[in-house]
């Protein structure tokens, strides 16, 4: 038989298998991150006839070459276009990713690791991070609990909705500062109940406050008193404050008031009266006060003996402020001071609280104790707090009690329990500008980089993945946490990864081994994009002009076949 025969046989067999790999491209065209292969031909084997000889320096003749006839082609490599990036198809969906770069994903079926191109995720019902294809879980790096940054350690699938990233804790607020513009002549400054400032925060369970302070004007213009008035839950409802602690107890401001009956009251001896009745107002002959400290009467006076159920010493002492104009105000009527005139004590503060109390203990009648019956002057008042300063030159803050150093006041909560914190509050960005009249002070929760700002307990609504493939959560709280970091393989020999179906790639001896760890994609210089895929990098004009070369060379061979044939025939007739 003729060598050319076979040789034909042999052309149409790899042309044949270059088809294939054609075809094979063509059909994935548009596959999620396909990578087109190609086929390279290298010749069979040749038959030597006879063997080349060197010149012949006896003899004087040259040599010769081998004489060889080639007996066809073979496959000599399918390579594939693994490093070929593909474009970008963009889905809009943030759990598509594509990698930009030589590396790949990760994944695994529950049994050992495969590699993919192929980024299109989704979130299963176990809250992993997996292939929309075939479900295996997509592995990276999960975050150290001890430090909050991610931990690269062997690879792990990524769980991000796990229970635990569902919600962000919450968390008591322990900082605060005050800031913004004190105008003295805002007429609430000025005023009785001065300005108020609502600073809002949280305990550690996530329940919400509202503290009050109130800013009220001292006889020196650039000093302002700065008191906790009230607090409020998250329904509006006011909490009992006696036992919280702001600033310093018992410190002085000085201001004159005036202060003088109402309505028609009028003091008679120790009876507050009012015109056109004849049952007093408040009969300081029956004790409101237990002792001469102030302590108030509430069942029983100093020595233990009962009294009258229906002597309820604060509703009388309410009674006083309101005759006074103090209605809902009792106790800034009873720290009200009158400096004392009296020889040797000069200068001393005495408050209405203790003016009252010598009224009912003592014989000095209510005019000597309160200037007039009906009207007298405040030279100041007590309050629980401390008095913010300003520079009188530029208006500038100068210091909390005179102190220029001293730039914050403690909220003590301590007395609401173990799920408050201490907030620190800092009044250092407090001023006492003139701004035509309008106060712009305000109080915010944490301090300037906004930490210690505590928090209610955040649902997740959202999730991200950054470039370098770390995941976040955003919560409805405001916050964010990092869930974990996509992990990726980086090999020598990319080109030696062996493909194992459904786009993935499995690790082969020339390929390189992985380690079980991983990259970072941006380690080489790669990185990932969210919302887009990766395209198949088959080129189909390239496709198609490689199709007409095989067919063509798929005829050349079928003639040879077909010619060698006509010569066989031929030697045949030879013999008729």
């Amino acid at each position: 038989m003729m060598r050319s025969l076979y040789s034909g046989v042999a052309g149409l067999k790899t042309h044949q298998t270059k088809m294939d790999v054609i075809g094979n491209n063509i059909a994935n065209v548009n596959t999620t991150a396909f990578k087109s292969s190609s086929i390279v031909f290298s010749e069979l084997m040749s038959q030597t006839t006879q063997r080349a000889s060197g010149p012949n320096a006896a003899t004087g003749t040259g040599g010769t070459n081998a004489r060889q006839i080639g007996l066809g082609v073979k496959s000599g490599a399918i390579n594939i276009n693994i490093e070929g990036q593909g474009s970008s198809q963009s889905t809009g969906n943030p759990f598509d990713i594509m990698i930009t770069g030589d590396n790949f994903f990760v994944v695994n079926n529950g049994n050992g690791n495969y590699f993919t191109r192929d980024g299109s995720f989704y979130v299963d019902g176990a809250g992993n991070l997996a292939m929309t294809s075939t479900g295996y879980n997509v592995m990276g790096w999960g975050v150290d609990a001890a430090t909050g940054n991610i931990k690269q350690d062997t690879v792990t699938a990524l769980r991000i909705m796990s229970a635990a990233n569902m919600t962000y804790p919450p968390e008591a607020t322990s900082e605060a500062y005050v800031s913004g513009i004190l105008d003295r002549n805002d007429k609430d400054v000025s005023s009785a109940n001065g300005k108020a400032v609502n600073l809002n925060f949280f305990d550690a369970l996530g329940y919400s406050y509202t503290a009050r302070l109130v800013f009220k004007q001292s006889a020196d213009e650039n000093a302002y008193s700065v008191e906790l008035t009230k607090l409020l839950d998250a329904s509006g409802e006011e909490m009992d404050i006696s036992a919280l602690k702001f600033g310093d107890t018992g410190r002085l401001q000085e201001k004159q008031i005036k202060v003088q009956l109402t309505d028609g009251y009028y003091w008679d001896g120790k009876k507050l009266m009012k015109e056109g009745e004849t049952t007093p107002v408040v009969d300081l002959n029956t004790p409101i006060f237990a002792d001469e400290q102030g302590t108030l009467v509430k069942d029983v006076d100093g020595t233990g003996a009962t009294l009258d159920t229906t002597n309820d010493a604060q509703a009388k002492l309410d009674l006083i402020a309101k005759a006074y104009g103090y209605e809902g105000s009792t106790e800034e009527f009873l720290n009200l001071y009158q400096k004392n005139t009296t020889a040797g004590s000069a200068g001393e503060a005495i408050s209405i609280r203790q003016r009252l109390v010598n009224l009912q203990y003592g014989t000095t009648p209510v005019t000597e104790q309160f200037d007039t019956g009906s009207e007298f002057t405040a030279d100041g008042r007590f309050f629980d707090g401390a008095t913010l300063n300003f520079d009188p030159d530029t208006g500038k803050f100068a210091g909390i009690n005179g102190t220029a150093t001293k730039t914050s006041v403690t909220l003590d909560l301590s007395g609401l329990g173990g799920n408050f914190s201490n907030i620190n509050i800092d009044f250092s960005e407090s001023s006492g500008f003139d701004n035509k009249g309008t106060s712009t002070i305000g109080a915010t929760s944490g301090d300037f980089d906004g930490l210690g700002a505590g928090r209610r307990l955040g649902d997740m609504i959202g999730v991200s993945i950054q470039n370098n493939g770390m995941i976040y959560a955003s919560y409805d709280n405001g916050m964010t946490k990092l869930l974990g970091q996509i992990a990726t393989a980086n090999f020598a020999n990319a080109s030696g990864l062996e493909k194992s179906g459904d786009n993935l790639y499995a690790a082969t001896l020339n390929s390189g081994e992985f380690d079980g760890i991983g990259v970072d994609v941006t380690a080489n210089g790669g990185y990932m994009s969210t919302g887009q895929l990766e395209m198949s990098n088959v080129d189909l004009s390239a496709e198609f002009t490689e199709m007409i070369t095989t067919q063509r060379g798929f005829q050349a061979n079928s003639r040879i076949i077909t010619v060698s044939d006509t010569l066989l025939e031929e030697l045949t007739n030879l013999k008729r």
